[in-house]
């Protein structure tokens, strides 16, 4: 089976910096969308496709199990360093087996597959409102304008170990693989999605019109696709990735990004630092308490502590209830409240917004 691959990827019309990473390293191809501010974002979602582009490379696992030493790589690196603590990001990963597609995938970037004029969602949505979809609270129609739309359940970087969706999907000739970032899918219906992918033979094109669609419905994130079109005529062949609206190429033909940092990173100092820390981290895995976070209450792993700059604890859950608030109840959330396991932390949330309800419909005492 033949592969012509293009990828385009742009900033879009709000956001200050693009957090996108893209690879296209035949037969390996992927996109991630980084979270954590734009520092952090970037770094997690270009670290993850290094860390799975070099694993690959080394034949060490399968795709699945490259996916989770990306989550890995940069969860730890989100406790090393506190300029981007809590980053993490989606990933949605496809390897080109002959004419099969294996697909490994977290969060809510997607893969399509074309066939016969058909267009057809192959990952699942990690994100609270799909998980509302899916438990019948409400409907697809209204999922696509649901507030907390973008609230992932599941992103690599967050804990240290993350489920992966893994599946293999048989291709022929004349189909069309699409990856995205949501920031196409947020903008562009599936349907206009479709045409476009019909109309557009070449896919350089395809993918710069795609990016340019969510850009003219508003462009609100950062918005990459990666195109595969599968031949078995010998007419395949390999497309430079482009980038529209002057946006920087984030995988140059033949490489996962424009230089190696993985490779140039300090590797022997990493290394006695990993060796360091390991004891370390899985004890802070195992920490939970509930603090303040932008003044308001939220739920931490770690402990409430810096060593030599470097925080040992990052937010997991944030909420809507003020710290003020709470702490008038008596909770000193400066120190943080210890719990024994992330249970017990929602516990005591959940006890602490029962509390400020209860005082909220009582009003003020005489």
């Amino acid at each position: 089976m033949k592969v012509s691959a293009a990828a385009a990827t742009d900033i879009g019309m709000v956001r200050e910096g693009n957090e996108d990473s893209y690879l296209v390293d035949e037969p390996l191809f992927a996109v991630a969308d980084g979270m954590g501010g734009h520092r952090g974002g970037e770094v997690a979602s270009q670290l993850a496709l290094e860390t799975v582009e070099k694993l690959f490379r080394k034949g060490t696992g399968d795709l699945a199990e490259q996916v989770q030493e990306a989550n890995r790589a940069v969860f730890e690196r989100s406790v090393e360093d506190r300029q981007v603590a809590g980053m993490g990001t989606t990933l949605t990963a496809a390897l080109v087996e002959g004419d099969r597609i294996r697909l490994a995938h977290v969060g809510d970037s997607r893969a399509y597959l074309l066939r016969d004029g058909e267009l057809r969602r192959l990952t699942e949505d990690h994100t609270l409102v799909h998980r509302m979809v899916t438990e019948g609270e409400i409907s697809e129609e209204e999922a696509e304008g649901h507030p907390q739309r973008s609230v992932l359940t599941r992103a690599l970087g967050v804990d240290m170990f993350v489920d992966v969706d893994d599946d293999v999907v048989q291709v022929r000739s004349g189909d069309r693989l699409l990856l995205c970032t949501d920031g196409l899918t947020g903008m562009v219906s599936e349907e206009e999605i479709k045409e476009m992918l019909q109309d557009v033979a070449d896919p350089s094109e395809a993918a710069e019109r795609l990016v340019r669609a969510a850009n003219e419905a508003g462009g609100v994130d950062n918005t990459t696709v990666v195109i595969l079109d599968f031949s078995d005529d010998g007419q395949g062949h390999e497309a430079q990735p482009e980038a529209s609206g002057g946006a920087s190429v984030r995988a140059p033909r033949g490489r996962a990004f424009p230089s190696k940092r993985a490779a140039i990173w300090v590797g022997a100092a990493v290394a006695v630092i990993d060796l360091g820390l390991v004891g370390l981290r899985v004890y802070l895995d195992t920490q939970w308490y509930v603090g303040v976070f932008e003044g308001n209450v939220a739920i931490y792993r770690g402990i409430p502590a810096e060593v030599a700059g470097f925080r040992l604890h990052h937010v997991v859950v944030e909420t809507t209830i003020p710290a003020e608030v709470a702490e008038s109840f008596g909770r000193d959330l400066d120190q943080g409240i210890t719990a024994d396991d992330r249970e017990a932390a929602n516990a005591i949330v959940e006890q602490i917004r029962s509390d400020v309800e209860a005082a909220q419909r009582n009003g003020p005492g005489p």
